[in-house]
């Protein structure tokens, strides 16, 4: 199932499953959002079922789409994650994942503008292979990573070069509002055949500047599962994002940072389009 949120004009946030152009609400089902669904074991299929005879449908077209998650008990991102990223920026492939934080101040939506804040000098776009978790663990074994998947989404991890380089903590140029949009769908996990074999790109403003594929990916996730799940209990809801490929703006000759005007398209297969436009802040 391809899971969402939207809010019809004048209407509340409601979580919905979606064919890709018409969505079925889910309001009768008696989930206020997707958080109440994922932590529900027997979400999927109750949604499932009760999709199956639903009469009320809306056109994706008609209704503004939300980010599906808004309040994550952690966003956890992977850095220099990718073999093909690793070497344009110079570094050692990493022998231990590098893990770090953004939070629910940077969660916005398809169609949310990414607003560029003054402190920042060099902006950068980051597309992402993100995970939603469903069955929360702690030292999950690397052999059980799946029973703990709830699904997939697109995830950009908007970045400020300069203050996230400005130390060894990169806090600072991750966190900052709106770096963080969302959607348009979580993807149920039986829909992905094999999450380490997906193309992804970003577009940004018509040219394509990542183009790679999760294959790429230095530690895939059953480490990740296992390696987080070591030190932190992993919970309903909590979002992995999996790092970014070769193509970011920072590592280009001349550079090519975002700018306000910019149109921003995140896609990895089978998880749609997550669009963006880019302001500067007034």
């Amino acid at each position: 199932m391809k899971l969402l949120m939207f809010a019809r004009p004048g209407g509340q946030p409601e979580p919905g499953v979606s064919d890709g152009s018409t969505i079925t609400a889910l309001s009768g089902a008696g989930y206020a959002d997707l958080h109440a669904l994922i932590a529900d074991p027997a979400g999927p299929a109750t949604a499932a079922a009760y999709a199956a005879t639903a009469t009320d449908h809306v056109a994706e077209s008609a209704v503004k789409i939300l980010a599906p998650l808004t309040r994550p008990e952690k966003i956890l991102c992977v850095g220099l994650n990718y073999r093909d990223h690793a070497i344009e920026s110079n570094m050692a492939i990493p022998t231990v994942p590098t893990i770090f934080s953004k939070f629910n101040n940077c969660i916005i939506g398809p169609g949310d503008e990414i607003v560029l804040p003054k402190v920042a000098q060099t902006p950068d776009y980051e597309a992402e292979f993100a995970v939603v978790i469903g069955k929360p663990g702690k030292n999950i074994a690397e052999a059980d990573w799946a029973d703990h998947v709830f699904g997939y989404m697109n995830l950009h991890d908007v970045s400020a070069r300069d203050l996230q380089l400005a130390t060894s903590q990169w806090l600072m140029g991750k966190s900052i509002d709106t770096f963080c949009p969302i959607g348009p769908y979580i993807v149920t996990k039986d829909e992905i055949a094999d999450p380490h074999a997906l193309p992804i790109k970003a577009t940004i403003s018509g040219e394509v500047l990542q183009d790679s594929n999760t294959s790429e990916l230095i530690f895939k996730l059953p480490k990740l599962l296992s390696y987080i799940s070591q030190v932190m209990t992993l919970k309903s809801g909590d979002i992995i994002t999996t790092g970014t490929p070769a193509g970011v703006g920072f590592a280009r000759k001349p550079q090519r940072l975002l700018k306000a005007g910019d149109d921003c398209i995140i896609e990895v297969q089978g998880l749609g389009q997550l669009r963006n436009p880019v302001v500067s802040e007034v």
